[in-house]
């Protein structure tokens, strides 16, 4: 029996890709660079990828950034906007799980902290303009 065939055990289906130089799993768990940790228990306010905008109490969350919120409300579109545009009504919706593929922005309700830019270089003091 080949090792790609139906009914082949498990490890010799491993070592057959192995030898083709295909990574079955990763090597190194990757670290998320999402820090929901600090927004546990505050209010968050959360947009999914088919438009729909959400706030309420962050109470937890995994690695596939699947979120429970409770205390949730639903911002409505305007049905008369062509873009359905969101309106600041809200409906109710109380204790929600949101399926983190549809997750696209997590951002605290009260406001953000500003951080460096870790992709701008640091100045070395060497100023091209002041040279005359």
């Amino acid at each position: 029996m080949s090792s790609g065939a139906p009914g082949a055990s498990a490890p010799a289906v491993l070592a057959n890709k192995k030898q083709q130089g295909s990574t079955v799993l990763p090597t190194k768990r990757q670290e998320s660079i999402l820090e929901l940790a600090k927004l546990l228990d505050q209010r968050v306010r959360v947009k999914c990828l088919g438009g729909r905008e959400v706030k309420g109490a962050l109470r937890g969350y995994d690695d596939l950034v699947n979120l429970v919120l409770e205390d949730c409300d639903e911002f409505l579109r305007d049905p008369h906007d062509p873009n359905y545009r969101i309106t600041n009504e809200t409906r109710k919706l109380g204790l929600v799980v949101i399926r983190g593929t549809q997750v696209s922005l997590v951002a605290p309700e009260d406001g953000m902290e500003e951080i460096e830019n870790p992709f701008l270089e640091a100045d070395g003091g060497d100023d091209e303009a002041g040279d005359s």
